[in-house]
């Protein structure tokens, strides 16, 4: 597994990490078993939410966790808009660590906006948990550009670390304005959902020809092509998730330290089949 630098971050954090959305809703014994056999392809990354089956996602990622070393591993979390004001993030947080049976948090985001209390608020109350170290490096998740320079300006001592986002291949605004922005500020990019919702392309379909046809040149799976393709850029990490060990180990040889890389001609075919959209985005990133 290919490690890069987390943004601004003095840490170095894997290309491919795992997403824990409604991996409470999967046999808990085997979610279980695959985030460990993830851990040990190096996808060390692990991020999570309050959100996620009502605090069960983060239960079960402690489990995972409780057998290996925890600054082995980058652990992030989220707390809901509807949770954070200032007391309320603060609670929140606390509650995660208990729930993951950690001290503290690599990374702690805001799941989206929230349109209840100011973002200014919260970021008061992220950085009162760097100051108490509960937390390392604070990110936003669904924020667009203007959404994230607010929460940038709305910090007095601390940084914004990521901004956590739709991206995959039927979904490349963040092209546009998100990527090249955050990396311009030395945030980091994290992407999630990078096999879209529902089923994955079909071998049949004239675009899982596409990927089909450069895992075969390569030796490789369309879903490794995907994952690799998506994170090329310097700066971009992804967390797809599953609950199949199979697929983790999948997902780990998307990228290695070997001769294994896209070629231009791929790349460029990638391109034509899944261009960047000019449609409206519905979360305004573009």
């Amino acid at each position: 597994m290919i490690n890069r630098n987390f943004g601004w971050a003095n840490v170095d954090v894997p290309l491919i990490g795992q997403g824990t959305w409604l991996i409470d809703d999967d046999d808990d014994s085997r979610a279980i078993k695959t985030l460990q056999i993830g851990l040990d392809f190096g996808m060390t990354h692990i991020d999570t939410a309050e959100m996620y089956g009502n605090g069960k996602a983060e239960g079960l990622v402690g489990q995972a966790i409780a057998g290996t070393k925890r600054e082995n591993i980058f652990l992030a979390s989220k707390v809901l808009p509807s949770n954070a004001s200032y007391e309320g993030t603060i609670k929140s947080c606390k509650n995660s660590l208990k729930r993951l049976k950690t001290e503290y948090l690599d990374l702690y985001l805001i799941h989206w906006p929230s349109y209840q209390y100011p973002i200014a608020e919260t970021m008061k109350a992220m950085e009162k948990l760097v100051s108490d170290n509960l937390v390392k490096y604070i990110g936003v998740s669904n924020f667009n550009l203007k959404e994230l320079q607010e929460a940038e300006q709305a910090l007095q001592n601390e940084r914004i670390a990521c901004d956590q986002v739709l991206y995959n291949l039927e979904y490349r605004a963040i092209e546009k304005r998100i990527v090249p922005y955050c990396t311009k500020q030395g945030i980091a990019v994290v992407g999630y959902s990078p096999f879209g919702h529902g089923n994955f392309y079909s071998p049949q379909s004239t675009k899982g020809k596409v990927l089909v046809e450069i895992a075969n040149c390569h030796g490789r799976t369309p879903r490794q092509v995907t994952l690799n393709f998506l994170s090329m850029h310097s700066n971009v990490f992804t967390i797809p998730k599953t609950s199949y060990p199979e697929r983790a180990r999948e997902n780990s040889q998307s990228v290695d330290d070997g001769d294994w890389k896209l070629t231009d001609k791929d790349i460029e075919e990638i391109n034509r089949a899944f261009p960047v959209s000019d449609r409206d985005d519905p979360l305004e990133m573009i």
